[in-house]
């Protein structure tokens, strides 16, 4: 029960982080699953954007750190497996919803920055 509890807490942590991160992304016009992207928004270059809006891109930057702190908070309470698993399943529901807005073929995430 407790295990299950924990995990049904980090998921909501992690989907959370993850969906605020695509609509950042989707604003932006930033194709973050392309190779480089989320290094080059974490250098805080705006010319990844499709559409400049710089509110929305600092709040994609800050949010993807964030991000970077809650799937390591998510590694340390449950584990590499089943934080890994819970990040794949999210960020497989975020490709769909977003369809193809955030780019690449898969081989890069916004879970792992």
């Amino acid at each position: 029960m407790k295990d299950e509890i924990r995990t049904k807490f980090w998921g909501g942590q992690i989907d959370a982080v993850l969906e605020e991160i695509a609509r950042d992304a989707s604003i932006c016009g930033v194709k973050l699953l392309d190779p480089g992207v989320i290094e080059r928004v974490l250098k805080n270059d705006e010319s990844v954007c499709g559409q400049k809006n710089s509110i929305a891109f600092r709040k994609l930057r800050e949010v993807l750190l964030l991000g970077m702190v809650t799937r390591e908070k998510a590694f340390d309470k449950l584990g590499a497996a089943e934080a890994d698993a819970l990040i794949t399943v999210m960020r497989e529901h975020l490709k769909e919803r977003f369809e193809g807005k955030l780019g690449g073929s898969g081989a890069g995430s916004a879970a792992k920055s």
